[in-house]
């Protein structure tokens, strides 16, 4: 690290972010059984989310699904099955209330964490909200060879954890695949 704070990627980093793939199609679900119970509440953190993703010029689903493991689940593998997703991500349900569930449901699944996507992310929540950013259970790993977030719903949570995935996301896909 470069007193700068510039880091240089290794040379095979470099040449599979070159290699990765551009064109991707995207799950994106806000967990919340408020907004899916009445469409009529905004839903800012899925703005914001999807704004990157439109920004980026990713193709991607989006719906609001309820506080339920089973549908969380059912929607990753449908994402996965019928819609041909490249990877998913889940806003919400990473709370410590008892509804929060997205965690609990998406962990177990995970053939691989990437438990380094969890750690950045409590860093630079940590500069932003301080100590309450240890309650912040955001992870990501790899489900049948596709990438997975769980992101917090709020829609700073939403800013920050965007910024984070879209940096990686060709380089992790791309992997992941094994291809």
């Amino acid at each position: 690290m470069e007193k700068s704070g510039h880091h240089h990627d290794s040379n095979s980093a470099i040449s599979h972010k070159e290699s990765s793939p551009r064109n991707f199609k995207i799950g994106l679900f806000t967990v919340s059984s408020s907004r899916f119970r009445d469409d009529k509440l905004r839903d800012d953190s899925g703005e914001i989310a999807k704004e990157f993703l439109e920004k980026v010029g990713y193709d991607f689903l989006y719906s609001v699904i309820d506080d339920s493991k089973s549908l969380i689940r059912l929607s990753l593998y449908s994402s996965f099955v019928n819609d041909n997703c490249d990877a998913v991500i889940f806003l919400g349900g990473s709370g410590l209330s008892p509804r929060d569930v997205t965690i609990e449901a998406i962990s177990p699944l995970l053939d691989k964490t990437l438990d380094g996507f969890g750690e950045i992310f409590r860093r630079i929540s940590f500069d932003s909200i301080g100590s309450a950013a240890m309650m912040t259970r955001a992870i990501a790993g790899v489900v049948d060879s596709k990438v997975v977030f769980c992101l917090p719903g709020s829609p700073d949570a939403a800013k920050l954890g965007m910024d984070l995935v879209l940096k990686e996301l060709p380089h992790a896909v791309f992997i992941a695949r094994g291809t």
